[in-house]
């Protein structure tokens, strides 16, 4: 009972550290860094030896959080391995894989043997044992980190050959480290302990695998049938998280039970059983749309939580002490993955410009590393813990180093799709509308009797069945993002569009990339199609729920609601954005207003904010008021000047 309430304790401590790593990382993001850096960089602030926010002692308590959290990030992987999209770089991705993983093997290997030498624990042991010891790095040094590739990929929206190869390579790649280790791993044992190799030793390695593969497919299965079931996405998405973590909870069962009834212990492989089962649900499941989505939703979540733990986990005393050796085999990984990307992708045929930068989306090392690392110290008790510490001060290096030069990779190859920022404000209300109808003419014509200038853009050429006098219509067949900036769109406040779903989405889409526009309004057919809207930030109004909204708020908020949309004689609502640099900090209290003004919010970037008289005006505050029309020409005078 007392250990389940430190559990408990330490949990609610590290809920607190990880929400506050959210917020922290949005800085970095600032930078140009990606997230999951900033989740590292805090959690190592956090930890043990700089902060003491969790104590050392509540680390190995808190271990189950790695368990659920690699658990569904192997179920990512596999989800990612989608045979229909990666047919067409199959070739390009069984090269670089196998170069990756044969060069860098062999090279890391090659290079913890020369260096015994010169490590004091590694120096008194003896050929076969010193021999064990750098297999085992070289296999740890092939893994990379599929939930940082997939993290990057989420967060900079990218897509592409170069993105589809690498994730590929990836996943593939920790399939292959997996059972790379298991064999190495048994190989190790027999070196160590001197016990040569027999049938038996065949026998279980084979049967680790034979298991592992055989539990992935009945995984798969029993995941295909949960998301059949008719619970809610997030019922769904804890579900997932618990089989995830169930797997290791069996890993370690079957691993006290092996050795308790048979001479050998059986050692499930749990990263590669969930990857197995993903795979299966993705490619061989009607469930593939349904686990993509709790796969989505939940993710942001989980890397968070993961990316964070990792850091504060991390042991800087010892680090410290081995920061040399560690360097040293850190700058030897990169310069064996330079290699291995180059002959991968000159045997895979990658275009030219991928080459020099194939080996950039493995640098990141996490989950699978620092779980060979530690199952490494487990068994080996003599000089396992010094060997995982010099690979954990190596992991570290790549996982600080590996995702800025992903993210950078991506944007050489410009295969990203993030927002572009957005321009400022050029002192003209500017709305773009999309599409032709009675609808769209009545709404410019009312916009445009609140001093703001429209521009109607059509790709059917009907222009002669309506009214279409003192509006600026415009006729394209073809939209893309250059004619979108021939029609003078980038400074406009407003995009509108009222065609259909899908045309919408790519007017939406090439908005968000290319113009940075600050407010994306569309008017949506089918509810099946608002997840892809609101990731881009569009505000979605459903023809049929906004008529039942608007006759909702009538009933219970009569004055409010008609105020709001001008149903009031001579009143009207603005939000104006605060562009006089002289009133940065001015409290609002001071500002001489118009009486009959009344501020109702404010937004200051992400965060929203109910205003009071003590609050200042910072520049580029987006603020809502509501009052008389010539008061609040009076407002946007004083506010935009």
């Amino acid at each position: 009972m007392d250990e389940a309430l430190q559990i408990l304790k330490y949990t609610a401590g590290f809920a607190i550290i990880a929400l506050a790593s959210h917020r922290i990382s949005l800085v970095f993001q600032r930078f140009q860094l990606p997230m999951i850096t900033g989740y590292l960089i805090t959690g190592i602030l956090a930890g043990p030896f700089v902060l003491h926010l969790l104590q050392a002692e509540g680390v190995p308590k808190l271990n189950y959080l790695n368990e659920v959290s690699l658990g569904f990030i192997a179920f990512a992987a596999g989800s990612e391995l989608y045979l229909k999209d990666i047919r067409s770089r199959f070739r390009s991705i069984a090269w670089n894989s196998f170069g990756q993983l044969a060069i860098t093997f062999v090279l890391g290997a090659t290079a913890l043997l020369l260096l015994a030498d010169y490590v004091p624990f590694i120096k008194a042991m003896n050929m076969s044992s010193r021999f064990a010891l750098a297999m085992l790095a070289g296999t740890i040094f092939v893994a990379s980190s599929p939930a940082s590739a997939i993290a990057i990929i989420n967060e900079m929206r990218a897509k592409g050959p170069f993105v589809q190869t690498a994730l590929g390579v990836t996943v593939v790649k920790d399939v292959l480290v997996i059972i790379l280790f298991s064999i190495v791993f048994a190989v190790s044992q027999t070196l160590v302990h001197n016990t040569g190799f027999d049938s038996t030793f065949a026998l279980s390695l084979i049967t680790e695998l034979a298991l592992s593969f055989l539990l992935g497919y009945l995984l798969g299965k029993l995941l295909g049938l949960v998301l059949r079931w008719g619970f809610p996405i997030s019922l769904k998405a804890i579900l997932v998280l618990a089989i995830g973590y169930g797997i290791y909870v069996l890993k370690h069962l079957i691993q006290h039970w092996s050795e308790s009834h048979f001479p050998i212990e059986i050692h499930l492989e749990p990263m590669l059983i969930c990857i197995i089962a993903g795979f299966w649900v993705t490619n061989f499941s009607k469930t593939r749309p349904i686990f993509h989505e709790v796969i989505e939703d939940t993710s942001p979540y989980v890397y968070i939580a993961f990316f964070t733990f990792t850091g504060a986990s991390i042991s800087l005393d010892i680090l410290f002490e081995v920061w040399g050796v560690a360097l040293i085999l850190f700058a030897v990984r990169l310069i064996s993955m330079i290699f291995a990307g180059y002959a991968g992708g000159t045997l895979g045929r990658d275009p030219k410009e991928f080459r020099s930068i194939n080996w950039m989306p493995y640098v990141t090392q996490a989950g699978v590393g620092l779980g060979l690392a530690i199952l490494v110290a487990e068994d080996f008790p003599g000089w396992g813990n010094k060997f995982s510490t010099i690979i954990i001060g190596v992991i570290v290096l790549n996982q600080i180093v590996g995702p800025p030069l992903f993210k950078w990779a991506i944007q050489r190859v410009k295969e990203d799709h993030m927002r572009k920022p957005t321009p400022t404000f050029d002192g003209i209300r500017d709305v773009i509308i999309f599409g032709l109808s009675a609808q769209s003419l009545s709404l410019a014509r009312q916009i445009q009797q609140h001093n703001w200038q429209v521009k109607l853009i059509t790709h059917k050429n009907n222009l002669a069945e309506y009214d279409t006098e003192n509006i600026d219509v415009r006729y394209e067949k073809i939209l893309t993002p250059e004619i979108l900036k021939n029609l003078d769109t980038e400074q406009a406040e407003a995009i509108v569009c009222l065609m259909d779903d899908d045309f919408n989405f790519n007017i939406c889409e090439m908005a968000y990339e290319h113009l940075g526009t600050k407010d994306l309004i569309v008017v949506m057919h089918d509810p099946a199609n608002y997840k892809r809207f609101r990731d881009l930030g569009v505000v979605v109004v459903h023809q049929s729920t906004a008529m039942v909204n608007l006759l909702d708020h009538m009933v219970r908020s009569p004055q409010a609601t008609q105020l709001l949309l001008g149903m009031e004689e001579d009143q009207d609502s603005m939000e104006i954005e605060v562009l006089d640099p002289t009133l940065h900090g001015v409290l609002l209290r001071d500002l001489r207003l118009p009486s009959d003004i009344i501020l109702l919010s404010m937004h200051r970037g992400e965060q929203f904010i109910i205003p009071h008289g003590y609050t200042r005006l910072r520049l580029h505050d987006h603020i809502t008021i509501v009052g008389s029309v010539e008061s609040l020409d009076k407002v946007a005078l004083l506010l935009l000047k």
